[in-house]
């Protein structure tokens, strides 16, 4: 029997939910899905704040971190590497528009045999490639 499986949200820890939001929807043009009041398992206030790129089916929970243990984790959930992948149908506008916007690139364009790449920083300080055709 084959049943259908999706992705449908990643978690990026973040700082502060606000600056997350702006840095998604302003820096990197993506939609705010959800932002409703919620409760952590042991009932203090949360939020349930949930973007996506635009016509995207997966979505990124971006959750505040709770905590010393979670705190650590800011910018590092992937341990340094590169782990989240942004594809783009123009590049050179995704990368002037975000560039505009001041998201922190740190490799320069490149190209590569699967295509255009740039590594830039999010909100938090983990890595992502920006990939757009050859």
């Amino acid at each position: 029997m084959l049943v259908t499986v999706r992705l449908d949200l990643i978690t990026i820890v973040v700082d502060d939910y606000d600056r997350a939001i702006e840095f998604f929807t302003g820096s990197l043009g993506f939609d705010l899905v959800e932002d409703s009041p919620s409760l952590t398992n042991d009932g203090r206030p949360k939020r349930w704040v949930v973007v996506r790129p635009p016509g995207a089916q997966t979505g990124i929970l971006l959750a505040r971190a709770d905590g010393r243990h979670q705190a650590a984790v800011v910018g590092q959930q992937v341990a340094g590497r590169v782990g989240f992948f942004l594809r783009v149908d123009d590049f050179a506008a995704a990368y002037e528009r975000m560039t505009v916007a001041g998201v922190e690139f740190v490799t320069s364009p490149r190209a590569e045999p699967y295509g255009r790449v740039a590594v830039f920083l999010d909100i938090a300080g983990n890595r992502w490639d920006l990939l757009g055709p050859a």
